[in-house]
């Protein structure tokens, strides 16, 4: 798993397709949670660029809020972190 490993990369790509790193992450600070800024952290830590626990610790976040973000991306993509939408997908998912 990337998180025993001492290496990190220094950039990873973002959701976007554009290089992430850890100076072009949303900041710390950030209280308004936009799709984008969602999926860039879940890719930071799926690219090995943050862990989980230091995502979580930095932008204040339990664990299962940034599981929800991983999950709606897996199941939906960048639109499912829309929170306008969650309700529709959820209704989808529940018919599945």
């Amino acid at each position: 798993m990337i998180e025993n490993q001492k290496f990190r990369p220094q950039a990873v790509i973002g959701p976007l397709g554009e290089p992430l790193t850890l100076d072009n992450l949303p900041p710390p600070d950030t209280t308004r949670w936009v799709v984008r800024r969602k999926a860039e952290v879940v890719a930071a830590v799926k690219g090995g660029l943050l862990t989980m626990e230091e995502a979580c610790a930095r932008y204040s976040l339990s664990v299962e809020e940034y599981l929800s973000w991983q999950r709606s991306i897996e199941r939906n993509g960048m639109p499912g972190l829309r929170v306008t939408r969650v309700q529709q997908y959820r209704s989808v998912e529940a018919r599945s």
